[in-house]
C-alpha cells in the first residue's frame, strides 16, 4: 500500500506503522519509519515537554516578572553545564555502538564509568563552592540554588547514556515511560507547591498541610526542588540499566571516543551560547544600566515570550531524538541521500505549518502567558523563524556526523557563537531583548547557510531547494498578509486568517500530492 500523506506519520504511533520485509525499501518507507519513531519519542518529548511547559501559565501568573527572570536565568546556566558534563559522549555512544565490529556492552560500560567519575567530581566541587558561586551570580542569600542544580545536573548526566541506549535499541516505549514519569513528578510537585500552597497562602488561607510543607520564603526555589525530584525519579527508574555497566574502562576506546566527542563538545557549548547567552548577557549588560529589579523583569518577559514559540521547538526536539540514530542506521543503504533530502522537505513542511498556525492565531496563543508578559510578544515571529533555521541546520548536520568530519560542527558552532555574542553586545544596549531575538535569527540563518554550502562540498545531499523555498516563502507571505491586511472585528480577522491558513495547506497538498503518490 502506498501512503499518500506520509508527513502525518509524525503524529501516528509507531505500533500502527507496519513494514513488509519482502517489499522493496524506498525512501518513503524509511521516512515512514522515522516519522513513526518521531511520534513515539514525541510522546515523551513533545507530550512530556508540553505538559511541563503548561506550567508556564502557572509560573507567570504566580511569579512577578523579576521572579520569573530568576527561573529563566538559572536554566540558562544549566543548559551550558549539562553540555559540559556530557562532553559529547552521547553522540559518541551512538557512533561507536552502531559500528558493526563494536562490542556494544564495552562501549556502554566505558562511557558510563567515565561519566560517573566526572559527574561525581562536579557535584562535590559545586557543593564545596556553593556560596562563592552564589555570590558571583548575585544570589548571595541562596547558595542552596547551586547545590540543588549541581545534583540535578549530575543525575541528568548519569541518565543520559542509559536513555541514549534505549533510543539506539529502539526501546521507545520504556524511553517514553521513564521520561514521562520524571516530568509528571516535576509537574505534580509544581502544582502542589506553587499552584496549591503558594496560591492559597497568597490569599491568606492555610491549613495543616501548607503549614507542614510550605515556606513562603522559598519562592521560586520550589520550582527547582520539583526539578530535582523529577531527576531523582529518572535516576531510580534507570538504575537497573546503569548497573549493567561492567567495572571496566577500555582506555584505548575511551581515547578514540573522546577524540570524536571533543569537537562535538565545542560544538555543543557553542550551540548553547547561541541558544541561551542572550538571557545571560541581558543581565550582565543591563544590570548596572537599569537596576537589578528592572533587569530581571526584562529577562522574565523575554523568557516567557520565548516559551510561546515552544510548539516548533518541541517538534524539533522530538525529531532530533528519532533522527540521529535513524541517520546512523541507514548511512550505508542505497538511496540514503535521497532519504535524507526528502526528510528535510517534510521537516520544513511541518515547521512552516506550525509557524503559520501559531502566528495567525497569536491573539489566542498569547493567553498561554500572563498579560503582564505580553509586551514582549513582538519577539515571537522572530524567534520562530530563528528556530526553523536551527531545525534545518540540525537536519543538515548529518553531513559532518556521517562523514566523521565533526570538526566542522565545532567550527560552525564557534562561528555562530562569536556572531551571537557580538550582535548581542551591539544590540542589547540599543534594543534590549528585541535585539537579542534578532541576533538569534541572524546567527541561526548564517549557520544554516554556511552548513549547507560546506555540506554540498564534502557530503552532497540533493535537497529539494525549490520546494523548500516555496514553502518558506509562502509561510512568510501568509503571515505578512495577515499582519498588513486591515480587518475590523475579531470574527473577520480570524475568518481571513483561517482562509490564509487553509490556502497554505492547499499549496502543500497540491505540490506534494504527485511526489507522494510516487512513494
Amino acid at each position: 500500500m502506498v501512503l499518500k500523506y506520509p508527513f502525518i506519520y509524525f503524529f501516528i504511533p509507531l505500533s500502527r506503522v507496519t513494514f513488509d520485509a519482502n517489499k522493496k525499501r524506498t525512501p518513503l518507507n524509511h521516512i515512514k519509519k522515522l516519522a513513526g519513531q518521531t511520534a513515539i519519542y514525541g510522546l515523551s518529548s513533545i507530550l512530556g515537554r508540553f505538559l511541563f511547559y503548561l506550567l508556564v501559565p502557572l509560573h507567570t501568573a504566580m511569579f512577578v516578572t523579576s521572579q520569573y527572570g530568576v527561573i529563566t536565568e538559572m536554566y540558562s546556566y544549566v543548559s551550558f553545564l549539562v553540555v559540559l558534563l556530557l562532553y559529547g559522549m552521547e553522540t559518541a555512544y551512538f557512533r561507536f555502538s552502531t559500528n558493526e565490529q563494536a562490542d556494544r556492552q564495552r562501549v556502554y560500560s566505558t562511557v558510563m564509568l567515565a561519566l560517573s567519575v566526572t559527574s561525581t567530581l562536579f557535584v562535590a566541587l559545586a557543593w564545596g563552592f556553593a556560596q562563592p558561586v552564589a555570590n558571583f551570580l548575585k544570589y548571595p542569600s541562596n547558595p542552596e540554588y547551586i547545590i540543588w542544580f549541581a545534583f540535578i545536573l549530575g543525575l541528568d548526566a548519569l541518565t543520559a547514556i542509559p536513555m541514549a541506549r534505549l533510543r539506539a535499541d529502539n526501546r521507545a516505549v520504556k524511553f517514553a515511560v521513564v521520561n514521562l514519569a520524571a516530568i509528571l513528578i516535576t509537574i505534580l510537585l509544581n502544582l502542589f507547591f506553587v499552584g496549591y500552597c503558594m496560591a492559597l497562602h497568597q490569599k491568606g488561607q492555610t491549613n495543616w498541610l501548607i503549614d507542614l510543607c510550605y515556606n513562603p520564603a522559598m519562592g521560586v526555589g520550589y520550582v527547582f526542588i520539583a526539578n530535582l525530584a523529577g531527576s531523582a525519579v529518572k535516576f531510580v527508574l534507570l538504575l537497573p540499566d546503569m548497573l549493567k555497566a561492567r567495572g571496566v574502562v577500555d582506555v584505548p576506546l575511551l581515547r578514540r571516543m573522546l577524540r570524536y566527542a571533543l569537537p562535538l563538545l565545542v560544538f555543543g557549548l557553542a550551540g548553547i551560547v547561541n541558544e541561551t547567552i542572550d538571557r545571560i548577557m541581558l543581565k550582565w549588560m543591563l544590570y548596572h544600566r537599569i537596576g537589578a529589579e528592572a533587569t530581571m523583569s526584562q529577562i522574565g518577559i523575554y523568557g516567557a515570550c520565548y516559551k510561546v514559540s515552544i510548539i516548533i521547538t518541541l517538534f524539533i526536539q522530538a525529531f532530533r531524538y528519532a533522527a540521529e540514530p535513524f541517520f546512523f542506521a541507514h548511512q550505508k543503504e542505497k538511496g540514503s541521500l535521497e532519504v535524507y533530502a526528502r526528510v528535510m522537505t517534510y521537516f520544513v513542511i511541518v515547521c512552516t505549518t506550525i509557524f503559520t498556525g501559531v502566528l495567525l492565531y497569536l491573539d489566542v496563543v498569547k493567553y498561554f502567558i500572563d498579560p503582564a508578559y505580553w509586551e514582549g510578544l513582538g519577539v515571537v515571529p522572530i524567534l520562530m523563524c530563528a528556530n526553523i533555521c536551527l531545525g534545518i541546520y540540525y537536519n543538515q548536520s548529518v553531513w559532518y556526523k556521517l562523514s566523521g568530519q565533526t570538526q566542522w560542527g565545532a567550527y560552525l558552532g564557534l562561528g555562530g557563537a562569536i556572531l551571537t555574542i557580538g550582535l548581542n553586545y551591539w544590540w542589547i544596549p540599543l534594543f534590549g531583548y528585541i535585539g537579542s531575538a534578532w541576533a538569534t535569527l541572524a546567527c541561526y540563518a548564517a549557520m544554516m547557510m554556511a552548513s549547507y554550502f560546506l555540506g554540498q562540498k564534502y557530503f552532497p545531499i540533493p535537497y529539494h531547494l525549490r520546494r523548500i523555498a516555496i514553502y518558506t516563502g509562502a509561510a512568510l507571505l501568509v503571515y505578512g498578509v495577515s499582519v498588513w491586511m486591515p480587518t475590523s472585528g475579531v470574527l473577520l480577522k480570524y475568518g481571513v486568517n483561517t482562509l490564509l491558513f487553509l490556502s497554505f495547506l492547499a499549496l502543500v497538498f497540491a505540490l506534494e500530492r504527485r511526489s507522494l503518490g510516487r512513494g
